[in-house]
């Protein structure tokens, strides 16, 4: 009995060195595996009709993703309910980071007025990258006998209820055109519209007198004299429109400056896929060409990591609330 002690001592070893060699040949594979991210094509939902900033942007991300991946890279329009509807198919999706959304001031905006939208709109959503920051603009018809700030708010106030605006419901641009008719004593019927781009459409049509929209839709118009800029939104006057006055300039305070939209995936994403998601957004918008592109649609490129991009988002959230709060705004 004695002499099986060694042949029982080398099983052991054996059985040891088979487990050891067994683990070099799966951790390397394992590793490998977790981190051949995208295996398949990836999907980032604009909860807004085409053509407007939002879709602008996330196309020009999804093409830099799809040659920095070399897999594909499909942008799906899901508009209607001020956004809600796509934010919320993000948000109940699988955290796989196969599905994206291009949103940020868009979903703070729905949060800070819905309470059963179905998801949280801060705890749903895992930050990846901010891409981009517009502010917007009051807009009016060149049709009015009025030719600035001041005279459409007198042209108002002697029109009581004749006068509409148009804006998605339950989101930013509304929220601005209530705290103008607030902070200004006007009243002006909302007209909802499933996007900006169709308000905007309306009110080159004369369909309605004045439009409260992002400077990449307005810009365009201003430029062109189809529309007649009041005051927009950000902490300066645009370069492109220096007669223009900013909305605190002409006395209404409080309102955010700005539009921020970037990428986000539903929350329980992998922190291994999220960061390599805001690496690879980074580079694209450190790039001339995705630069250019952003600056002809009137916003400003920007870069940040995902926790910055959720500080802002924090922020924003109470802005939002507080605008709310002030305006009295509810939507059915």
């Amino acid at each position: 009995m004695q002499g099986l002690g060694p042949v029982v001592g080398r099983r052991r070893l054996g059985r040891r060195l088979c487990f050891l060699a067994l683990l070099l040949i799966v951790l390397p594979w394992s590793a490998g595996f977790a981190g051949e991210y995208p295996e398949r094509t990836i999907k980032i939902v604009v909860p807004f009709p085409a053509g407007g900033p939002t879709d602008v942007a996330a196309r020009l991300i999804a093409q830099s993703l799809a040659t920095k991946f070399g897999k594909g890279v499909v942008v799906e329009n899901h508009p209607g309910a001020g956004g809600r509807i796509g934010a919320k198919l993000v948000a109940t999706a699988t955290p796989d980071g196969y599905t994206l959304l291009l949103g940020g001031t868009n979903v703070n905006a729905i949060g800070a007025i819905f309470s059963d939208l179905g998801f949280d709109p801060v705890k749903s959503f895992a930050p990846i990258a901010i891409v981009c920051v517009d502010s917007l603009a009051i807009a009016i018809s060149p049709r009015l006998p009025t030719k600035n700030f001041k005279e459409f708010v007198a042209y108002a106030k002697d029109h009581p209820g004749q006068l509409k605006y148009g804006a998605s419901p339950g989101i930013y641009t509304q929220f601005a055109g209530e705290y103008f008719k607030l902070k200004t004593g006007t009243d002006i019927l909302f007209v909802p519209y499933k996007g900006g781009a169709p308000a905007v459409t309306d009110a080159l049509g004369g369909h309605i007198e004045m439009v409260v929209n992002n400077k990449s839709n307005l810009l365009p118009q201003f430029k062109d004299g189809k529309l007649r800029a009041l005051a927009v939104t950000s902490e300066k006057r645009w370069p492109e429109l220096p007669q223009t006055p900013t909305m605190r300039e002409v006395g209404i305070l409080g309102f955010p400056q700005e539009v921020l939209f970037g990428l986000l995936a539903p929350a329980g994403t992998p922190k291994g896929i999220v960061t390599q998601l805001n690496g690879a957004v980074n580079e694209a918008i450190q790039s001339a060409e995705v630069r250019a592109s952003l600056d002809g649609i009137g916003v400003d490129a920007r870069i940040g990591t995902p926790e910055e991009f959720a500080a802002v988002l924090d922020e924003q959230a109470r802005d939002w609330k507080r605008v709310i709060e002030d305006t009295g705004i509810q939507v059915e």
